[in-house]
């Protein structure tokens, strides 16, 4: 559980770096994902930092520590072996699959920002529709709790 909280968290956007979106992802309890993030900031991985804007969210940021556990994980190679032309199609099924249980369980999909209905491609990186703030080309890689898929 600390290590996909980890994950998720080198991974999300400054949206959904928060224990809610820990919480929604990870699809645990609220005190499930309060432990989780505790067990993480006692073991020097992550601090917590109020948001600058609004003082009651806080941020789970990784420490350098929690980057390097992070960095040591093998990436996962899901389709390793199989030819491109059965990968390609494979994954596209199983990522149709995955969105179409999602919206039927009302489960957030966590996409990241540049595959999003509401992304808005500039140059140099782009503008998502609902905040209307300008996303960096690095942002347009980070998870995100708002993230609706295309119709």
């Amino acid at each position: 559980m600390q290590l996909e909280a980890l994950l998720f968290l080198a991974n999300a956007n400054r949206y959904s770096d928060t224990p809610a979106s820990l919480t929604d992802y990870l699809a645990v309890t609220r005190g499930t994902a309060s432990q989780t993030l505790k067990a993480l900031e006692r073991r020097g991985l992550i601090e917590k930092r109020v948001d600058a804007s609004d003082g009651r969210q806080q941020h789970c940021i990784l420490t350098d520590a929690g980057r390097a556990v992070v960095d040591a994980v093998p990436p996962l190679e899901h389709f390793d072996g199989l030819p491109s032309e059965v990968a390609g199609p494979l994954e596209a099924h199983l990522e149709s699959l995955l969105v179409s249980l999602q919206r039927r369980n009302g489960s957030r999909t966590f996409g990241i920002c540049r595959t999003c209905a509401h992304f808005e491609p500039m140059a140099r990186g782009g503008r998502c529709g609902l905040t209307k703030e300008r996303l960096a080309v690095p942002d347009l890689a980070l998870l995100c709790r708002e993230h609706t898929p295309p119709a």
